[in-house]
């Protein structure tokens, strides 16, 4: 039997066969051993219906974070926990996203989730890539930019008014964004969590033009560095796929054709 994983910051979706399994994201440039051993452990062997660890031949992971430096640590742990298997073999999201989108043919292949990456994909491997730096310093058009984005409009810029509805549909305060973002973990993932109630109120303008903003930020700092603008441009990601009408837009104003946009790569 072969498992097949595909991992982003938020979630990791898992199939075997015909059956799917769901657990929150494994990264290894991001997590230690044991919290990724946790999560192995505690949220994917219990389900009712996984398999036996031993009935699998081959382990198929795409992840974030599975850099060449860091999927070696990955490989190692899932050896631990399927050791019958012959073939195990961890690589990054991005090559699961391309292969997903162009499969034998060359293409840009883009994710946008809660995170944000892009390359070159010459129909069997990776020819460049431009490192997106993270949600600090880079992810453009990510979930957690635009998280980020909005609640620094909304609380320092012209759009006060609409922080009534926010916290009273979201339960959220001031402080709590600040307990969220500064002393909690996983701050990337909160941010991105927000994205559900920007696409509820997307008839808002402001907000309409603030993601078309942060699309055409994510062609401008990663996919002109390509130098490919005959090359379709196909997305995988939530974030791609919930808000197609903003980045479509945002592809033309830039010059860009988008092909697919896939909500998860294992489609």
């Amino acid at each position: 039997m072969i498992l097949t994983a595909d991992s982003g910051s938020t979630k990791t979706t898992w199939v075997a066969g015909k059956q799917r399994f769901l657990t929150q994201g494994i990264n290894p440039f991001h997590m230690t051993v044991e919290q990724m051993r946790n999560i192995i452990n505690s949220e994917l062997l219990t389900q009712d219906d996984f398999p036996q660890p031993s009935l699998f031949s081959e382990i198929h992971f795409y992840g974030a974070g599975c850099t060449t430096e860091k999927a070696p640590i990955l490989e190692k742990l899932l050896h631990e926990t399927f050791s019958k298997a012959s073939t195990i073999k961890v690589g990054s999201d991005m090559l699961g996203a391309a292969r997903a989108l162009f499969g034998n043919k060359e293409g840009i292949a883009c994710i946008l989730g809660t995170g944000a990456n892009s390359c070159m994909y010459d129909g069997e491997r990776i020819t460049d890539n431009v490192s997106p730096m993270g949600y600090i310093l880079g992810d453009e058009g990510s979930g957690a930019v635009i998280g980020r984005t909005f609640l620094n409009a909304l609380y320092k810029g012209e759009h006060r008014d609409f922080i009534p509805m926010f916290e009273r549909e979201t339960g959220l305060s001031l402080p709590d964004i600040i307990e969220r973002v500064y002393r909690q973990p996983m701050p990337n993932r909160f941010l991105a969590s927000l994205a559900p109630f920007i696409k509820a109120h997307i008839e808002e303008e402001w907000l309409e033009e603030m993601l078309v903003e942060a699309f055409r930020l994510f062609f401008q700092h990663n996919v002109r560095h390509y130098h490919r603008t005959d090359l379709p441009c196909s997305f995988v990601g939530s974030i791609a796929y919930y808000f197609e009408k903003q980045l479509r837009k945002a592809a033309e104003l830039e010059g860009y054709f988008i092909g697919e946009i896939k909500k998860e790569p294992l489609e």
